[in-house]
């Protein structure tokens, strides 16, 4: 029997890893640190760390993973997040089950604020 691996960072191809690291950490809590010119992260108080990597091409599609940040006021977390830097993608979504915005970081990397409806909602 062998161990299960466990998951240790998320890691995320960019221009300007010192950039993101700042930006993620005003965002999520945590101090950014730069290792080198193509090596930056943050770990967040809550969650997992966040590296950021040094790549030539910039980003051109559509990301094949984000991150969803529960909060209590998606469109309070937004415009939170704008004055750090980040823009929205598109607009507020709502239905029943509650909102989300999708977000992009200063490198063009999207995430989404997601509010659920109250508990036994």
């Amino acid at each position: 029997m062998h161990d299960q691996p466990r998951q240790s960072q998320l890691v995320v191809d960019c221009g300007e890893p010192a950039v993101l690291a700042a930006f993620w950490g005003a965002l999520l809590g945590g101090l950014p640190v730069d290792r080198d010119p193509a090596w930056s992260y943050v770990d967040p108080p809550q969650g997992l760390r966040m590296a950021f990597q040094k790549v030539p091409e910039p980003k051109s599609l559509k990301n094949r993973l984000h991150l969803d940040l529960a909060v209590p006021d998606v469109d309070a977390a937004a415009a939170g997040a704008e004055r750090l830097g980040g823009t929205r993608a598109g607009a507020l979504q709502k239905d029943d089950q509650g909102a989300f915005q999708v977000m992009r970081d200063p490198g063009g990397n999207e995430f989404c604020f997601v509010e659920a409806p109250a508990s036994g909602a």
